[in-house]
């Protein structure tokens, strides 16, 4: 049976900190839009800001289906489920923000990704999500699956970007700007990634490390 909780510590912590993928769910208000859903991994990439707060990098991609319904809406679920281990599902329900690139907010929040080099990947923004609903199922039916690694493609596709090679990666892309449904996606022009962003020992550690994901 699933069960609700206040927070986001303890045991659930621990679970979401240990899983090498997670997935995000959002949809735009109108009732005939696109529901989207995507995968989300690279080690490091997400992190736990405080009880009721997670933080994920947003890289590089052909569509920012994500980014546009939480600029219209801010609904968005968070699901990770255990391939490994004891069967659980863990799912956060709540209100989700893009931290672009020339917001104030965006070199502090860099500060709780320490493991991840935000030139590697062609980050794009820091989503935010504050947690409405935080609740765990069973996952008896999800299957074992092995970890093996990270794959490296992604990065070793947009590590040789600069912040003019990426912008127009973007601008020539249908649904970067703009969403599937015509809604705001990605702003550009790309601002520049900030100058302590390109140096990734500067960065801010966090208190506690996530655990490999």
């Amino acid at each position: 049976m699933g069960k609700t909780y206040e927070r986001i510590d303890g045991r659930i912590r621990t679970f979401i900190e240990e899983q090498h993928i997670f997935f995000t769910a959002t949809a735009p208000l109108d009732g005939e839009g696109t529901v989207n859903l995507s995968p989300k991994g690279v080690s490091g990439s997400f992190a736990v800001i405080d009880e009721l707060t997670v933080a994920y990098l947003d890289f590089a991609g052909s569509n920012a289906e994500t980014v546009a319904h939480l600029r219209e809406n801010g609904r968005i679920t968070l699901m990770w489920c255990a391939f490994q281990g004891p069967p659980n599902i863990v799912r956060v329900h709540g209100r989700g923000e893009p931290v672009f690139r020339d917001d104030p907010r965006f070199v502090e929040l860099l500060g709780h990704f320490p493991r991840v080099d935000p030139a590697s990947h062609g980050l794009r923004a820091v989503v935010v999500v504050r947690a409405d609903l935080i609740r765990d199922t069973c996952g008896y039916a999800v299957p074992f699956m092995s970890y093996d690694e990270d794959r490296p493609l992604h990065a070793r596709r947009f590590a040789r970007e600069d912040d003019a090679s990426l912008g127009a990666y973007f601008e020539k892309k249908e649904h970067i700007a703009t969403s599937i449904d015509g809604l705001p996606g990605l702003p550009l022009p790309l601002p520049a990634m900030p100058r302590a962003e390109r140096e990734p020992a500067e960065l801010k550690p966090t208190d506690q490390e996530p655990a490999d994901r």
